[in-house]
């Protein structure tokens, strides 16, 4: 049977340091459910694909019809991937005539990723 290789120490280096606080503070319980919503909507990688690529675009914003292509997905479900992450604060929506228009809330996506970071020093 063969066997799998042994983790060499430099392979893991997070699981290494022990005891490094991952969250410099404690949240109050409407902030974690605020967050919570957030990182739900994280939970998809189509959805982080179209942040990724509403990030990407010239001027930082794009229209649904920008995206389906690029995703891979029907238009209804792209808007519906778009909408949670509007909802979550992620996204901003701007309607113009009959398309939307999409850019990234930068203090949104800095708030969870702050929660997440690991503290300098």
């Amino acid at each position: 049977m063969p066997t799998s290789p042994t983790p060499t120490g430099t392979e893991l280096p997070l699981l290494t340091e022990c005891c490094t606080p991952v969250v410099r503070k404690v949240i109050q319980p409407i902030e974690a459910e605020v967050l919570a919503g957030g990182f739900k909507a994280l939970a998809d990688p189509a959805r982080l694909r179209l942040i990724s690529l509403v990030a990407a675009q010239q001027g930082g914003e794009a229209c649904v019809c920008e995206l389906t292509d690029p995703i891979g997905l029907s238009q209804p479900t792209v808007s519906h991937h778009l909408k949670i992450l509007v909802d979550a604060g992620i996204l901003s929506r701007e309607q113009r005539g009959k398309w939307a228009y999409y850019r990234v809330v930068p203090v949104t996506l800095n708030a969870l990723a702050e929660l997440i970071a690991s503290p300098a020093g």
